[in-house]
């Protein structure tokens, strides 16, 4: 059964972006030569899955960061408005979470990095996300685009580990509960 994993860094007031989407306030900090654990955590992963919003915000960054393939959850993009040389690394669709799950565990895949807050809402919310690596960054943006949203009921958490970093930053890891 393929399962869906989180790695994501948000503001301590819980924001992952600014309103326009930009994540300068996380990628252009000095301290990012500290491993954080991201390397571990994308070592057993087959597959990136992201929403355009996130999409956006790394299209054009060079080289491309990923190695694994990636597929973008979007009604409004299609596959002539990726950069051509994203072609064969970057699919798009427009597929539900769970239909979205199901077409990969078809394909062979079996733990899928999933990324972006309205992406992440959605999985959780179907019930995809077995874990969640939490990283919190010592800014406040003040206002917008939240990690989470409004969920239909509690979706109990189970804290496995919280460690900290000089840099300052505060790596909280939960398992999903059911």
């Amino acid at each position: 059964m393929i399962t869906g994993h989180v790695f994501i860094a948000t503001s301590v007031d819980g924001f992952i972006a600014r309103e326009n989407g930009d994540i300068g306030w996380l990628l252009e900090r000095d301290d990012l030569t500290e491993d954080h654990g991201y390397d571990a955590f994308i070592a057993d992963k087959d597959v990136i899955v992201m929403g355009r919003g996130s999409f956006d915000s790394i299209r054009h960054v060079t080289p491309w960061p990923y190695n694994r393939p990636v597929l973008v959850l979007s009604a409004s993009l299609s596959e002539g408005d990726l950069p051509q040389e994203l072609s064969g690394q970057v699919r798009i669709s427009a597929t539900t979470p769970a239909d979205t799950m199901a077409m990969l565990q078809a394909e062979g895949r079996r733990r899928a990095y999933v990324d972006g807050g309205q992406i992440v809402q959605a999985f959780l919310r179907a019930g995809l996300i077995a874990d969640m690596v939490i990283t919190q960054v010592p800014v406040l943006l003040g206002s917008g685009r939240r990690l989470f949203g409004t969920i239909p009921s509690d979706i109990p958490l189970i804290h496995q580990a919280t460690r900290t970093f000089p840099s300052g930053l505060v790596q909280s890891m939960y398992r999903v509960g059911q």
